[in-house]
């Protein structure tokens, strides 16, 4: 791996991490020596690259940096152009056109000798499954779990009854077939998942929830750890 390209990957490890990570760590992610990453790092500080840390502990990067626009790898475009098509085949029909958007920008952006990838990519997608409907804006649900505001659902859940709940909502989950709400629920006092095929009626209320959504997601994530739920929508 040529040096720049190796300062390059520094960064994006750094970009994507949450707590400080050893030049150990960045090593053996890229496999050269840990001596070649403190080099590295030191280069990094040099060019003003807003790297913090040190030696022994780890390594940051501050909020707000970025680079300019860089050109993708043929794994980058397949990838992404999955990624966005699966979301076009599954998700509702604003977040299928943004994704179907991405696609047309990306082909007129990369040079004709990557074009050959991209269409691989589209050749290769999976088709569109067969979603049933939902009873509520998905696209208003997206804007109000970005607010982090209350939702009370009228759910009917597998066997036929229905209830009301109010809810705090942190994600949609989408499937092959149907898509899930994560919410917490204020009648169970837990985390609850909603599928939105079985929504009967959804009020947006415009209250925010006392919690940050991020220590939310947080516990989510760590609920489904420790006893996953995940696999179907639960409304008990």
């Amino acid at each position: 791996m040529r040096r720049a390209e190796r300062l390059f990957q520094i960064i994006q490890i750094l970009r994507r991490a949450h707590a400080p990570v050893t030049a150990q760590a960045i090593a053996e992610e890229l496999e050269t020596s840990v001596r070649t990453i403190y080099r590295d790092i030191a280069e990094l500080l040099a060019q003003r690259v807003p790297v913090r840390g040190e030696a022994g502990i780890g390594y940051l990067m501050d909020k707000g940096f970025d680079l300019p626009p860089l050109m993708l790898t043929p794994d980058e475009i397949e990838a992404a152009v999955l990624g966005a098509q699966w979301v076009a085949g599954r998700a509702d029909p604003e977040l299928a056109r943004a994704a179907r958007d991405l696609v047309a920008k990306i082909g007129a952006v990369i040079p004709g000798h990557l074009r050959p990838f991209l269409l691989e990519a589209t050749g290769t997608a999976a088709g569109r499954p067969r979603l049933v409907a939902d009873a509520l804006d998905l696209s208003r649900l997206r804007a109000w779990i970005r607010a982090q505001k209350k939702l009370t659902l009228t759910y009917r859940d597998e066997g036929g009854a229905t209830s009301e709940r109010t809810v705090w909502p942190i994600a949609i989950g989408y499937y092959e077939t149907s898509r899930v709400i994560a919410a917490w629920c204020e009648l169970r006092q837990d985390f609850r998942h909603f599928r939105t095929d079985r929504v009967v009626a959804a009020d947006f209320v415009d209250e925010r929830y006392p919690a940050r959504r991020e220590a939310l997601r947080a516990a989510w994530r760590k609920s489904q750890m420790e006893a996953p739920r995940w696999s179907g929508a639960q409304s008990g």
